[in-house]
């Protein structure tokens, strides 16, 4: 049995992707650049190779401690680069939202670096304006197209024409992580805490994270999750949901029923979201990502 042959680039990613290994099963390999996340005291580095677990970060915050992230440097972009340009490969890299993060300009520094040294090879480095899970979701999205054939101008252009089509909401279990990030004043937070008011977010058009509402309670949360699925899920553009939790699987499993039971269509996936995403949204987050027209 011959091996199946892609096409000859390799995708890369960063942490922030949240990128989970059951997403890519027989697809073809993504590399995912780590990211430095401080927790209290401590300095770790997240994904490949790092050092820090999801359930060791998400232990350290329920102790109280905040977190903060740091993005990729262009060295550290160039050298991964360097291992597939040096392989013969393209490299075509899908960055966390530049709304969010300086990580897609650091991929850019990197590509203008190494391109003189392998002048034969092409770097195309895209901001997703996607983020977490989201990003994920764009991610193994497009490693589905390259395992079908799409060369790398077209799985390029096909990213760039249905990256705002990937809707990401998100209900946070607590303000605090949001106030600590600034991203909410600590009055908002004071007030929120004593209405249990439970926020929701999405990624804009632009790529940034914003408060869209403020249900009260989870389940109310959850609905409001759901409602945003039911005016504007798209299945003709693909039928894969993905439901990211923070160390929150019982309202993970939770989610992902309610979908199914109204969704019966959805091709369901759940996945952790990691320390880089964490860091400002604290334990106890939901997402629910998926593609359609309400972003």
């Amino acid at each position: 049995m011959s091996a199946v042959v892609f096409p000859n680039y390799r995708i890369f990613t960063d942490a922030a992707s949240d990128l989970g290994v059951s997403m890519m099963e027989g697809l073809p390999p993504v590399t995912v650049i780590p990211m430095g996340v401080n927790i209290g005291d401590e300095v770790h580095t997240f994904g490949p190779s790092g050092d820090l677990s999801i359930s060791r970060f998400y232990a350290l915050q329920r102790t109280g401690s905040f977190a903060s992230t740091s993005q990729p440097s262009p060295e550290d972009c160039a050298q991964a680069f360097e291992k597939a340009l040096a392989g013969g490969y393209d490299v075509l890299y899908l960055g966390l939202s530049s709304g969010i993060s300086g990580t897609v300009n650091a991929a850019r520094l990197a590509a203008d670096e190494v391109r003189d040294r392998y002048p034969l090879r092409r770097i195309v480095c895209i901001d997703t304006l996607c983020a977490s899970v989201g990003e994920g979701f764009l991610v193994r999205e497009a490693a589905r197209r390259q395992a079908g054939g799409m060369s790398l101008d077209e799985l390029a252009n096909w990213v760039e024409e249905n990256k705002l089509k990937v809707c990401h909401w998100f209900t946070v279990d607590t303000f605090e992580h949001l106030k600590h990030g600034g991203r909410v004043g600590a009055v908002s937070a004071a007030v929120g805490g004593v209405l249990n008011i439970k926020p929701l977010l999405h990624v804009t058009q632009e790529g940034v994270l914003s408060v869209a509402k403020k249900p009260r309670g989870s389940k109310q949360a959850m609905r409001a999750q759901l409602e945003q699925m039911k005016h504007g899920w798209t299945p003709d553009l693909g039928k894969l949901v993905v439901i990211g939790h923070a160390d929150n699987p019982i309202g993970a499993i939770t989610l992902r029923d309610q979908v199914q039971e109204q969704f019966p269509d959805a091709d369901i996936h759940t996945a952790d979201i990691g320390a880089v995403i964490g860091a400002h949204v604290g334990p106890g987050m939901l997402a629910l990502i998926y593609w359609g027209t309400t972003r």
